[in-house]
């Protein structure tokens, strides 16, 4: 066991340090005024979300499983709808699917990239109209910060007759061909729990559409369907709204947003270059950026390497260690024909390294010497 100080996994205080006081007079701002739900500070977020994406519209919400939900609820998706979605990455892809009776399937990924593998995703389309499902919509996962290929998923679900929601809970700021994240598919949603890229300090979320009957529907669905007003219920709805204080925090965070994807980058290229003879490093797909939500290698001895890597106080994680066609609430639901072999293998070997932008260089130093010494043990 060495004696040097462990250290953390996202350093969410050293980013507290650089924007403190702007937080706290943002803070001050609205206990001042009071309008603690759906105050000022809530639409100035959701315009300023949206010019920084270049989406039309931006509904903000409480948490990015909220955001998902909302947008298959205005898609009116219930039973009998399948609703097609990558094994490997977090519960909540799933679960607004399944808590709208209708049925996830499963598709598996791309070894190099995590995202999508379309070939599995055209088979599991088949499966799913074998058994008797109406296939409704795909809905990729930007993994680890990386936006899927949603030129490909665009042409697949349009000759489906299918629509698409990205699920970008982990991508919010990197781009594909050019263009943002909130701006690659019809609909998007993102989440800014607190270790997200941009995250506040709670639970929130928010759609991007370009559909402005799409957001009014989210929009009433957001506050328990209202109509009119919130005493006039026109469908069936959510509380599902972000509150003032996140969204004061949110600016001010999105203010150094692009000063910290840059810092992400300048962090996961010192540790492609020095990583990159020693462990699998992550692969960015041409013409895609990435904000590095996670950094993730593999390895096959993974857990011997991070035992090692924990003796000396290095942390890690690991994103996903059971896909989701293995958990127990989920092993109900259809798969794509053959199974989900590459899922199930990144299961045994993805290792996350500690990333955030005020990663100092000595820090990088001391981790990537520490994985080096676990492979080479």
């Amino acid at each position: 066991m060495t004696d040097a100080h462990p250290l953390p996994f996202v350093d969410l205080k050293r980013q507290q340090e650089q924007v403190r006081p702007q937080i706290d007079a943002a803070i001050t701002r609205v206990l001042d005024h009071g309008q603690y739900v759906l105050g000022p500070e809530v639409r100035e977020l959701e315009k300023q979300l949206a010019d920084f994406c270049g989406a039309p519209f931006a509904l903000s919400c409480a948490s990015g499983t909220d955001a998902l939900l909302l947008a298959l609820m205005a898609k009116d998706v219930g039973h009998g709808d399948a609703i097609f979605v990558p094994a490997f990455t977090f519960v909540a892809t799933a679960e607004v699917v399944t808590l709208l009776h209708a049925k996830p399937v499963f598709v598996d990924i791309d070894a190099d990239t995590y995202l999508m593998n379309m070939e599995s995703l055209e088979a599991a389309i088949g499966e799913s109209k074998k058994q008797g499902l109406t296939p409704r919509a795909i809905m990729p996962v930007d993994l680890f910060g990386q936006p899927a290929d949603y030129e490909k998923i665009e042409r697949i679900a349009k000759a489906h007759g299918l629509f698409v929601v990205a699920d970008a809970a982990q991508s919010f700021g990197a781009t594909r061909g050019g263009k943002r994240v909130g701006t690659l598919a019809p609909v998007t949603a993102t989440s800014f729990f607190p270790p997200k890229p941009l995250g506040c300090y709670g639970d929130g979320g928010a759609v991007f559409t370009d559909d402005g009957e799409m957001l009014e529907v989210m929009q009433s669905l957001r506050v328990h369907g209202q109509g009119k007003d919130k005493y006039d219920n026109v469908r069936i709805g959510i509380n599902g709204r972000l509150d003032t204080i996140q969204a004061a925090i949110l600016l001010e965070k999105l203010a150094i947003f692009e000063g910290e994807i840059a810092a992400r980058q300048r962090v996961a290229e010192r540790y492609n270059a020095a990583l990159g003879d020693v462990v699998q490093t992550p692969v960015v797909e041409p013409g895609a950026t990435c904000v590095w939500a996670q950094y993730t290698i593999r390895a096959k001895t993974r857990d011997q390497v991070a035992a090692k890597l924990k003796d000396q106080g290095i942390p890690t994680a690991i994103y996903y260690p059971i896909p989701l066609h293995r958990q127990v609430a989920y092993k109900k639901f259809p798969v794509a024909p053959g199974g989900l072999p590459v899922s199930d293998k990144m299961a045994g070997e993805v290792l996350s390294l500690p990333m955030h932008p005020y990663l100092s260089e000595p820090d990088q130093n001391r981790i990537i010497n520490a994985v080096k010494s676990a492979c080479a043990s």
